[in-house]
């Protein structure tokens, strides 16, 4: 069932009074009643928190060297893989490989530090690198809590509404990847309808297939119908997750996708994917040795295929219960994990990727709300590039949630606005209004404050800071029916971007070939 056919917005409580009608039109008024214009992804002017010190990131580096010459990391099932990697003077024993100490470091000097990721509107094209925050949606989810609440599985006509939400949410710069997984469709064709979906609904940045080396071709064919030829290969255009099996293992199915993707210039996320007590250690220290030498790993492997292909250091760093196994976020320790991490990727000179909006909860709720606080500031403060699961993101990433993206991409507004730091302009000084106003007044009606007022502070499209009367008279709703019905108004005002109708012609086309090539598979 599509969740844009239902009408109406969520009732929830008593229907609210003329007054509280008035004071809702008011206020959608005041935020243009819909979303706002898009915003270009941040360029942070806060400084970068960091956790570790000289000597313990020089730790940190001897570690991961002890681990990549003596361990070693396993690159299994590729003989093309080993091959490449016996010819760049790595010892290889069966599928490990051993790493002579500043082997990856140096084939790593060819990666690019900052590149641009390039969208079919050239007005939403991102930076990837430096000062640069991107943010994109929650990713892999096979479940969505919709907007009747049910907990089910994803469809493609979800997969669609994630998209069309991403496209429209202000503070959201990429469309993402895998918004949700549409088990509706078979699983060696669905690749091509969420990629279709991706240029159709949106004209933002987005990310390719990586769940088999056909699929990845399948994504970069796609790129060259609606790109060009040269521009892909000499532009990155989709940005691609790469995660390491940790602990230290590449397999099949991502180096294969990797092989594709850097041979056609495409970025690879390298992204070890860390419960911390299963598949790193249970210490900050040993888990970022892993990460690093994972990374090096992985990330040297892309220069090996092509020499400068975009790559940037990945990370997704949660713990998990030590009483029942279940992963946990929000909590100290995976912060520790990324924050540290964030500064080797500097000194490594690749771009960083972390974070999100992680939660461990089943529903919207408080524990949504500050499990997923504590990572998104974490993710801003550590100076992360590029940012996955951004918004939508419940049940430990099982769930793709409507509500939670809408919640969460608000509070991506904040992060925006609080990036930018401190303005020390002459009006930001306000040095005339103190003037003006004077020991013992307010600042309420003075002139600055008149001028300001409009853009002043933040404005949450969710929040409710009303007294509890008007609260009260207008429906006692809680946030998640806020989100609720935003998401269905947004549904309902949408409107696709324009794509050239050859393009669209020609992806069609593609499709339906190589849909005809093959037959349905659902496992």
């Amino acid at each position: 069932m599509s969740d844009v056919t239902v009408q109406g917005a969520e009732g929830g409580g008593r229907r609210a009074r003329g007054e509280g009608r008035g004071a809702a039109a008011r206020r959608a008024s005041r935020t243009g009643g819909g979303p706002g214009p898009s915003l270009p992804y941040i360029q942070r002017r806060i400084r970068e928190y960091e956790v570790l010190d000289e000597e313990g990131l020089q730790l940190i580096e001897r570690n991961a060297d002890v681990v990549l010459e003596e361990i070693g990391i396993e690159f299994r099932d590729d003989a093309e893989a080993l091959d490449l990697w016996k010819a760049a003077g790595a010892d290889v024993r069966g599928q490990r490989v051993h790493f002579p100490k500043g082997l990856c470091r140096e084939l790593l000097k060819s990666a690019p530090k900052e590149f641009t990721w390039h969208a079919r509107n050239p007005e939403r094209s991102v930076q990837i690198g430096g000062k640069s925050t991107v943010f994109a949606p929650v990713y892999g989810p096979p479940f969505v809590r919709d907007l009747d609440g049910n907990r089910r599985y994803a469809t493609i006509e979800d997969f669609r509404n994630f998209v069309k939400l991403a496209y429209m949410a202000p503070s959201m710069h990429s469309s993402g990847g895998t918004v949700c997984e549409p088990v509706d469709v078979a699983v060696n064709k669905r690749h091509l309808d969420m990629v279709y979906s991706h240029i159709r609904y949106s004209d933002k940045p987005f990310m390719g297939s990586v769940t088999a080396p056909e699929r990845a071709e399948d994504t970069v064919a796609m790129a060259k119908i609606l790109f060009g030829d040269d521009f892909v290969e000499n532009n990155a255009v989709t940005l691609n997750l790469i995660n390491a099996n940790s602990p230290m293992v590449f397999d099949e199915t991502m180096l294969g996708a990797a092989k594709v993707y850097a041979r056609h210039n495409q970025a690879c996320v390298v992204s070890p994917f860390i419960l911390s007590g299963a598949m790193s250690p249970v210490t900050v220290a040993g888990t970022l040795t892993q990460i690093l030498a994972e990374v090096l790993a992985g990330a040297a492997f892309t220069q090996l295929i092509r020499k400068g292909a975009p790559v940037l250091f990945g990370t997704f760093a949660a713990s998990i219960s030590m009483q029942s196994g279940a992963p946990t976020f929000g909590t100290p320790e995976p912060s520790l994990v990324s924050y540290g991490a964030a500064q080797l990727a500097r000194r490594l000179g690749l771009p960083f990727r972390t974070g999100g909006s992680l939660c461990g909860s089943k529903v919207p709720d408080a524990q949504a709300a500050h499990e997923s606080a504590n990572t998104l500031n974490m993710t801003l403060l550590a100076g992360t590039n590029f940012v996955l699961h951004a918004a939508g993101w419940l049940e430990g990433g099982l769930v793709s949630s409507y509500e939670k993206f809408m919640i969460d991409q608000d509070q991506l507004g904040m992060m925006q606005k609080m990036a930018e730091g401190v303005d020390l302009s002459e009006n930001a000084q306000a040095l005339d209004a103190i003037r003006e106003v004077g020991p013992g007044s307010h600042y309420l009606g003075c002139a600055h404050t008149q001028a300001n007022f409009q853009s002043a502070f933040y404005r949450s499209q969710l929040a409710d800071n009303n007294s509890f009367e008007q609260w009260e008279i207008e429906g006692e709703k809680r946030v998640e029916q806020r989100a609720n019905a935003l998401a269905r108004s947004w549904l309902e005002q949408y409107e696709a971007p324009y794509l050239d109708p050859a393009i669209d012609d020609a992806l069609k086309e593609f499709i339906a070939k190589r849909k005809d090539s093959m037959p349905d598979a659902f496992t």
